[in-house]
């Protein structure tokens, strides 16, 4: 099993299958894809395969994922699942101490060692405390910042 397939299980579990909470600014969601940012994709009848192909294209590749050393690699990933691919990249330019564009590329590859995985997850959870809809999923989010620092 390659670093992707192993990132993609452990993001997939955490989440879950579908949802339509009306307090989930990205709507309707299955397997962490949401009708906002999917809206022509029949979110109720997406199947595990299409979403394993939108996590590698959308999220895996555009992060660079890799490119970039475990654990980082999960983190990041799993950051541009849920965060968001240009939120994922800046936290990692941050923790790298590099300058925060947006884009991975090699200066933040270069700088991108396992040692700042702590410094990253830090930065998420800070980010996250910062959220509007905290009040309501910050628990959520800091568990599963918690948990999967637990499968490294």
């Amino acid at each position: 099993m390659n670093n992707f397939d192993k990132a993609f299980q452990l993001v997939i579990g955490a989440e879950g299958g579908y949802s339509n909470d009306p307090r989930d600014p990205g709507g309707e969601t299955k397997f962490g894809i949401c009708k906002r940012s999917y809206p022509a994709l029949d979110i109720a009848g997406l199947t595990i395969e299409q979403a394993k192909e939108i996590y590698k294209r959308d999220f895996w590749d555009k992060v660079r994922g890799d490119d970039l050393p475990y654990p980082l690699d999960l983190f990041v990933f799993d950051a541009a699942v849920n965060q968001g691919v240009g939120v994922a990249a800046m936290l990692l330019q941050k923790a790298c101490g590099v300058q925060q564009d947006g884009k991975i590329g090699s200066g933040t590859l270069a700088a991108a060692t396992p040692d700042k995985a702590a410094l990253y997850m830090a930065d998420r959870a800070v980010r996250y405390s910062r959220t509007d809809n905290a009040d309501t999923y910050l628990r959520g989010w800091l568990k599963r910042l918690f948990s999967l620092s637990l499968e490294v």
